[in-house]
């Protein structure tokens, strides 16, 4: 309970962060002085005041009972405050600023009450996701009406629901990535995030919005329950997935999801083998954010460069979606490549095509590459599919798959182990077939 009162106490903190609104928009030095204030008058307070009295008992975890100084307390108040001063000027990222500390304190204090009543690890994040998306959208109401008068400022209520979201499944990523704590730089990421969807972020229909919420939420829980993804391997998942379905569309959404359905289940399969040939996934093929981000950064990329171009360019737009088609299945090949063909012996490198050791980075098996031309193709249909294609478009995808999963094996053999690591190579791989398959689009 006192874990309770404290994220309580600091959410009425960060309800500091409207006065960031309030000012205006005067691009000066005075107004960003005056938006932080509060929040530095709190700081100072933390950082300078003894262990004395009902504030500090309020506030003060147990190691700071030692140190005499509310370290937490005072380093979340001072990235509040350098937030909102950096943001007053421009209205867009003041509300950006007021979301961001309204998501991070609304979402602790969610965690708290399902600690509170004993929950495990997985209620606690579910609650910490549903009260940031609930106090950020708040937040982002409350500072539009302090700007402006209006209920929502210039956002849809689906714009608002879109980065309040990303910006709570941000947190909470990054919370469990710093182990629970409130990092200052925690409160800066979600606040670029919330500024960068608000930004690109189009008019989404209602259904649409609702769908991917629910989808991506879903996906989640059985992602998590089935051991395929570490907590941090289904946020990150659910975050890509909640940017595909707002920010593509249906067609996007169901690309990533073949991939991470397949690809986990992939892992998966005949998995005490692979561990006997040294094969297999770590963690018994749960994957972890780093995994799913080394995959998926690239079409997330993507997904972004075509929401920001889709209307005033739309060549450039075209080029990107089939950036984020090339990309994924270049994934889903590299996966079924390795976790099938690893299976059959006489693995062989692919830099001088001798027979090496099963688990030899840049060994390929032709059963293997068979397995990785079904993978690319399986995404390029259902990019014909979602994306209308024509069947010269959906070979580009089906190349590009097959370039990047080529380029995985060659950096595999070249570099991986000594200079690189595997999700540095998926990573290159990825970018590889994504940029193949948009570049052979404008080209052709």
């Amino acid at each position: 309970m006192s874990e309770l009162r404290r994220a309580t106490a600091v959410a009425v903190v960060g309800v500091l962060a409207l006065a960031a609104p309030e000012v205006g928009p005067r691009q000066t030095a005075m107004a960003a002085v005056l938006a932080a204030a509060p929040l530095l008058l709190v700081a100072g307070d933390a950082l300078l005041l003894g262990e004395d009295g009902p504030f500090f008992e309020l506030f003060a975890r147990s190691e700071e009972f030692e140190s005499g100084q509310l370290s937490g307390l005072g380093s979340f108040a001072l990235a509040a405050a350098a937030v909102v001063a950096f943001a007053v000027g421009t209205p867009l990222s003041v509300v950006a600023a007021v979301t961001a500390v309204f998501t991070l304190t609304g979402g602790r204090v969610g965690a708290a009450v399902a600690i509170a009543r004993g929950r495990g690890t997985f209620a606690s994040m579910l609650a910490f996701v549903l009260a940031a998306i609930a106090w950020g959208a708040t937040g982002t109401v409350a500072a539009g009406f302090v700007a402006d008068g209006t209920p929502f400022g210039s956002f849809a209520p689906t714009q608002i629901g879109f980065f309040t979201a990303a910006g709570a499944v941000t947190a909470a990523l990054l919370r469990d990535m710093f182990g629970g704590r409130d990092a200052p730089l925690i409160l800066v990421s979600v606040a670029v995030v919330v500024w960068l969807c608000a930004n690109i972020a189009p008019t989404v229909p209602l259904t649409r919005f609702v769908v991917g919420v629910i989808a991506t939420t879903l996906l989640g829980y059985v992602a998590y329950g089935l051991g395929t993804a570490s907590i941090a391997g289904m946020l990150t998942g659910m975050l890509l997935a909640l940017f595909a379905v707002v920010l593509g569309g249906y067609g996007w959404f169901a690309l990533l999801v073949t991939f991470f359905g397949l690809g986990a289940l992939a892992s998966k399969f005949r998995y005490d083998d692979k561990a006997d040939r040294g094969i297999a996934e770590a963690n018994d093929g749960a994957r972890g954010s780093g995994n799913v981000l080394a995959n998926s950064a690239v079409a997330l990329a993507a997904v972004v460069g075509y929401a920001a171009t889709v209307g005033p360019e739309p060549t450039l737009a075209a080029a990107f979606r089939l950036a984020f088609a090339g990309s994924v299945a270049t994934a889903l090949a590299d996966t079924f490549s390795s976790e099938f063909g690893g299976l059959f012996d006489n693995p062989r490198l692919i830099t001088t095509l001798g027979t090496v050791e099963p688990g030899t980075d840049g060994a390929i098996t032709w059963q293997g590459e068979l397995f990785g031309l079904l993978g690319a193709g399986l995404i390029a249909g259902l990019a014909a599919l979602g994306f209308g294609l024509d069947a010269p478009t959906t070979g580009l995808v089906v190349v590009g798959g097959l370039v990047g999963m080529t380029a995985d094996s060659l950096l595999g053999a070249t570099l991986e182990g000594g200079r690189v690591g595997n999700q540095t190579v998926n990573f290159l791989a990825t970018l590889s077939g994504g940029v193949t398959a948009g570049v052979l689009f404008v080209l052709v």
